[in-house]
């Protein structure tokens, strides 16, 4: 028997997969976008850029950012009655209005 494997991105072929047309290379604006502090930012994880990808637990929550480290956003969200904060890199995150 082959052992199971058990990595980061396991179970999350559906959740990862791209649209046909948004295959490839992202766009930089994406890379360049900036947020201020206590905006509501979603966690739309992009498949195509590794550094800075949250877990694909997180995919689809919203949260609000709660401060920088280097590149990256601290995120702040709620799962169930706990509160985490997720240090995420912009490519992986969207507006929300």
């Amino acid at each position: 028997m082959v052992k199971r494997s058990k990595g980061t991105r396991s179970k999350s072929r559906y959740i990862m997969r791209k649209k046909p047309r948004t295959r490839g290379v992202t766009s930089s604006t994406r890379a360049l976008q900036q947020f201020e502090m206590g905006a509501s930012v979603s966690i739309s994880i992009d498949s195509a850029v590794h550094k800075g990808m949250p877990h694909h637990r997180f995919q689809g929550y919203t949260g609000k950012v709660e401060g920088m480290q280097g590149n990256a956003y601290l995120v702040g969200i709620t799962v169930g009655n706990k509160r985490k904060t997720l240090l995420v890199l912009p490519e992986h995150l969207g507006r929300v209005q």
